[in-house]
């Protein structure tokens, strides 16, 4: 039998993984609103909450059901939409496969046929991303207890100690905006687009403290994020010269 990246079994395997995922996320769901109750947290409250998380959880859908498409022009759909369902991020699993693609000398714009280069190509992907689960396994807690006792002996330290390990991970994602900056024109556009998300968040901030709109800032986030995504479009359209 031919090997197919979109066979049903493929399909099952992951279908059967990402009910359990639902299922678990719907089970904690449940579980933090009896606590909640269980708090004297207002009803209200708790609906807010819950309907701010959904809300902010679609721009991150959105960004990974784009990777999900790209990944599949390859790889088929069902794997790319186990792996982003489960613990992949965008980040990660688009140069991941993109690079194991290349080492097995096969092209990103053709599907895969051949098994064996399907299997490297989703063992580099699985494997790679299990560094991350090992190190907060067994390295958290005493990373914890380092910036618990540096920020103990010198809060000012502390504080400048966090603040430069979060500017160290965004640095690591704002790097791929050049990237390509030496194809010219088109090499703008991450560019750009960032640029436009950075002042669709000014503007939010601005009607926050100007008009007073308070409630905005549960939604300032997903909605500068998805106002860049549809941006990006006519962005590509004009600086790509499509």
């Amino acid at each position: 039998m031919a090997f197919s990246v979109n066979h049903p079994f493929l399909y099952l395997l992951s279908g059967l993984v990402v009910v359990f995922i639902l299922a678990q996320s719907v089970h904690f769901l449940v579980k933090a609103a009896r606590q909640a109750r269980k708090l004297n947290i207002a009803s209200g409250v708790i609906r807010k909450t819950i309907l701010s998380s959904m809300l902010f959880s679609v721009a991150p859908a959105v960004s990974i059901l784009v990777g999900v498409i790209t990944l599949s022009k390859f790889l088929g759909l069902p794997f790319p939409w186990y792996r982003l369902s489960v613990l992949g991020a965008v980040t990660y699993e688009l140069p991941a496969a993109t690079l194991a693609v290349s080492a097995m000398g096969a092209p990103v714009t053709e599907t895969i046929t051949d098994a064996a280069t399907f299997a490297t190509i989703a063992w580099v992907m699985s494997l790679g991303i299990l560094s991350g689960l090992l190190l907060v396994l067994f390295g958290l807690k005493k990373i914890q207890g380092g910036m618990v006792s540096l920020t103990g002996k010198d809060r000012r330290w502390g504080e400048i100690l966090q603040d430069a390990l979060f500017l160290g991970m965004i640095s690591a994602f704002v790097g791929l905006l050049f990237a390509n900056v030496r194809a010219g024109l088109p090499g703008f556009i991450p560019i750009a687009v960032a640029l436009m998300s950075a002042l669709l968040m000014l503007v939010c901030g601005l009607l926050i403290k100007v008009l007073k709109w308070s409630w905005l800032e549960q939604y300032a986030l997903p909605l500068s994020m998805l106002g860049a995504m549809a941006l990006s479009i006519p962005i590509t359209a004009i600086m790509g010269g499509n």
